[in-house]
């Protein structure tokens, strides 16, 4: 397909040049009108694509297309077959773009492929085929961090998709009913996530990656254990906004959140462990408020939609001031803190405090587990370690286990669910 750029000189229009010139000089006067009429001038020059990506989760699939400019698009959905259509604006047919039927995985669930073209001299067209019915979200996003500017193309499929269903309730042997204990619903949730690498390494390891290895080996252990189960707010390499996983822990009536992360500090002598806590007050340190301040950013680097994030947060977030909640958190967390000093070191002898988005949830006690420094290289070559890791799924879990044993509360009714 022929570009702005491919020009048949036989379609060039006559200049008529001035009188009295040289052949030279004429040549020369042809040569700047056929580089006049080829050339972007007078209309905006075409903005290049710098990376393309594709993230398969759970409840949606998102297609970020990041550029040096913001990018101009509209959109359509065509029906027999399912797909989106995207056109965008005074964009570059370059090798990203042509990089986009790559990214998508065949255990996709709501894609089949992605093809991209030029559609019309400036505009790049971009097909979705599906392989389902899907409700699009589409929204751009301003540079942050390492990024520029995005377009970010989330996929919902029209019957939503719940992941609390059929987790809870762990399955048990017929004829043992009437001794089934009470379950423990433990909601994992893995800090960062697709477009959200979290902090990252002198080895260049990424945070998200080392808390999803983790929160899964918890899983497993907690899955294990007869009056426990376990929920992860994400099992892949995909986004999920703060306000959401405090929905999921809520949906899923959770007795407990633990959120997983790698810390990582300007220095690359910090090390050890934290646990931590949301504060009513303020931070109890300066670090711990910069933690918070940095761990709160996730959406922002993530990539949330502000246009729908706002009654999202309005029923979350409910009253904070449920002293109850926060004081069983301490306990929790001093549990877990204290299991974890048996493998590292701590980084702060006591259960610190700050005001953590994630860990918002009125009436189920969070904690946020800092198990080491990612930015520390030692401590980033054992965080990669999957013997070390055991180690550190086996602490969390007999930190829960102490809590638990040592008469934790049931779970409260007396504040309203988000989703009830």
């Amino acid at each position: 397909m022929r570009s702005h750029h491919d020009v048949d000189p036989a379609s060039l229009p006559v200049l008529n040049p001035p009188a009295g010139i040289t052949r030279r000089e004429l040549l020369r006067f042809a040569g700047a009108s056929l580089a006049l009429l080829v050339s972007p001038v007078g209309f905006a020059a075409a903005t290049s694509l710098v990376a393309v990506r594709v993230w398969p989760g759970t409840e949606y699939t998102r297609i970020t297309l990041e550029s040096e400019r913001g990018i101009e698009f509209s959109q359509m959905m065509l029906s027999d077959p399912d797909r989106l259509v995207i056109d965008l604006k005074g964009i570059e047919f370059n090798a990203v773009v042509q990089s986009l039927p790559d990214k998508v995985l065949e255990s996709d669930p709501l894609i089949h492929r992605i093809r991209a073209a030029i559609n019309r001299p400036g505009v790049v067209r971009v097909v979705v085929d599906l392989k389902a019915g899907i409700k699009p979200q589409i929204f751009t996003l301003n540079p942050i961090a390492s990024y520029g500017h995005r377009l970010v193309v989330d996929l919902y499929p029209s019957e939503p998709v719940d992941p609390i269903l059929a987790l809870l309730e762990k399955p048990r042997e017929a004829g043992h009913q009437a001794a089934r204990p009470h379950i423990h619903t433990v909601v994992i949730d893995p800090g960062h996530g697709g477009e959200d690498p979290g902090a990252i390494g002198r080895r260049g390891s990424y945070e998200k990656n080392v808390t999803l290895s983790i929160a899964k080996r918890l899983k497993a252990r907690i899955d294990a254990q007869p009056d426990m189960q376990a929920v992860l707010t994400r099992n892949g390499d995909y986004f999920v906004p703060l306000y959401q996983r405090v929905a999921i822990a809520r949906r899923a009536k959770a007795d407990l959140f633990v959120s997983i992360h790698a810390d990582a500090f300007v220095k690359p002598q910090a090390n050890g462990s934290s646990v931590y806590v949301l504060s009513e007050r303020g931070a109890t340190s300066t670090a711990a408020r910069w933690l918070a301040q940095k761990e709160n950013e996730a959406d922002l680097i993530g990539g949330v939609n502000l246009t729908r994030q706002e009654g999202h947060l309005a029923r979350t977030l409910l009253d904070l001031s449920q002293t109850a909640t926060i004081n069983d958190s301490l306990k929790l967390a001093s549990s877990v803190l204290s299991q974890l000093g048996g493998i590292n070191r701590l980084h702060k002898p006591q259960v610190e405090q700050a005001g953590f988005a994630v860990l918002r949830s009125p009436d189920v006690p969070s904690i946020l587990v800092e198990t080491a420094f990612i930015s520390n290289p030692d401590e980033e070559r054992r965080l990669n370690d999957g013997a070390y890791q055991n180690k550190l799924a086996d602490a969390i879990i007999d930190g829960i286990r102490e809590y638990l044993d040592t008469g934790a509360p049931a779970r409260r009714t007396t504040v309203a669910r988000a989703t009830d």
